[in-house]
């Protein structure tokens, strides 16, 4: 795609999102050849701005939504029918989306456990996927993903949305122009502060929650609110901590960044790291969580010319890094790039010599799925090249830290070498029936 075409596209995801949702409802939508009928798995949190994305979007209509918690469903019914003037139909079980021959693309805005099974059972049915990061629970489930969109030939996009921004495109482009000279280095950082979320005692599901459905392959264990609606990200039942959650997006940046730099100066593609160590744990909140809160990851790549990737989280810390709270950067002998949420900046030496702004709106990479369901080309975020490489760098690290070693890995087998216990820790120690990884 040229940069007019990108920008073609979001201007014109732009105006579509100014408008007021009644307006939304009457606004013209492309024929109905022509858009996308998407059925949404989840209806709050990520789902839920997902669902105001697809539904405001010309070419596509939300046809379906299932969520396991019916207490959600109204509202998200309500505010779909508002912007796109057509109901979706509802159901508490996400296969009958998969069933419905209506329905060209699945969804999946859910917490990270209840990625990978429907992504690979929307692949084996014929549907395309859009998956919100990282792109499983842990890294068999990415491979077995990865392997579904190969053999079925569907297009998987990965909700890293920075990817299809300008900001992440005219950045990458500075960088490929040669301005940073040799590049050796990159940072991501996370250094904004999180909430202790304290300590519950277990209690009944709610009702109107299937709970059992919502665990899926997980261990059965009792009801828990903090492991529940927006905190499950910090148990390893269900999530991947804060470097799955917004880490994904830093690294991914940074290594696009570092892979513009790589076809900068000849050098071969970045690829996967060859050494990981994590190095932190969690040392400040006294609550329910398990994941690190504070953490470093140095991710050493190898090949004719090496490089180093650095990852730094501080969830406890009240002030910015480099005065951006979440970023990437790329370090080279004549200059560098910071890069952050809503714009980045270059420099010479210490003089800032450009800065460009942006933003972080998921309609661009919305409609680059779109775009791509209908072309076939591949997305701002496939799976296979960018969103499962990308989730690789948080699975490792966060085994990397749970070990409290360094990690040497196959990139071709995505296997550690010689370590049985880390490898272990690549997928779940077992399913819970009958959520089961689908054969490929």
């Amino acid at each position: 795609m040229d940069r007019r075409t990108f920008l073609g596209r979001s201007a014109a995801a732009g105006i579509v999102s100014a408008l007021h949702p009644l307006a939304l409802a009457a606004a013209e939508k492309a024929p109905a050849s022509e858009r996308l009928q998407v059925g949404v798995m989840g209806a709050g949190g990520r789902a839920g701005r997902l669902l105001q994305t697809f539904s405001e979007s010309p070419y596509a209509d939300v046809v379906a939504i299932a969520d396991v918690d019916s207490r959600r469903i109204p509202k998200a019914v309500a505010a779909v029918e508002e912007r796109q003037g057509t109901k979706p139909w509802t159901t508490g079980d996400f296969r009958r989306m998969i069933d419905d021959p209506k329905i060209d693309a699945l969804v999946i805005g859910t917490p990270d456990h209840w990625h990978a099974i429907p992504t690979i059972m929307a692949c084996l049915a014929g549907k395309d996927v859009y998956v919100e990061k990282p792109d499983g629970h842990n890294m068999v489930e990415g491979q077995r993903m990865v392997a579904a969109m190969r053999k079925h030939k569907r297009i998987v996009q990965m909700g890293s949305q920075h990817r299809s921004t300008e900001r992440l495109q005219s950045a990458m482009e500075y960088v490929k122009g040669g301005a940073l000279g040799r590049c050796l280095v990159a940072k991501a950082w996370e250094s904004t502060p999180q909430r202790s979320i304290g300590h519950l005692p277990d209690e009944a599901p709610p009702e109107g929650v299937d709970y059992d459905m919502w665990l899926g392959a997980a261990p059965k264990r009792p009801f828990n609110p903090r492991r529940f609606h927006g905190n499950w990200r910090w148990f390893y039942d269900y999530g991947t901590g804060d470097l799955g959650n917004d880490g994904v997006h830093r690294l991914d940046m940074a290594v696009a960044l570092l892979q513009a730099a790589c076809e900068a100066q000849g050098d071969d593609a970045l690829g996967l790291p060859r050494k990981i160590n994590a190095n932190g744990g969690k040392w400040y909140f006294d609550d329910m969580q398990e994941c690190p809160d504070t953490l470093q990851v140095n991710y050493e790549y190898g090949g004719t010319s090496p490089k180093l990737l650095t990852y730094e989280m501080r969830l406890w810390a009240p002030y910015p890094m480099n005065g951006l709270g979440e970023g990437a950067a790329v370090y080279g002998d004549k200059g560098y790039i910071e890069i952050g949420n809503s714009g980045w900046r270059a420099f010479a030496g210490r003089e800032q010599v450009r800065i460009e702004g942006g933003d972080s709106h998921a309609g661009p990479h919305v409609q680059d799925f779109i775009d791509c369901v209908k072309t076939r080309n591949k997305p701002y975020c496939d799976l296979e090249t960018v969103g499962h490489p990308a989730s690789v760098l948080c699975h490792a690290g966060n085994i990397s830290a749970r070990l409290g070693r360094s990690l040497v890995l196959d990139a071709t087998s995505e296997t550690f070498v010689g370590d049985e216990e880390a490898n272990g820790l690549r997928t779940r120690a077992a399913y819970r029936k009958p959520w089961t990884l689908p054969d490929v």
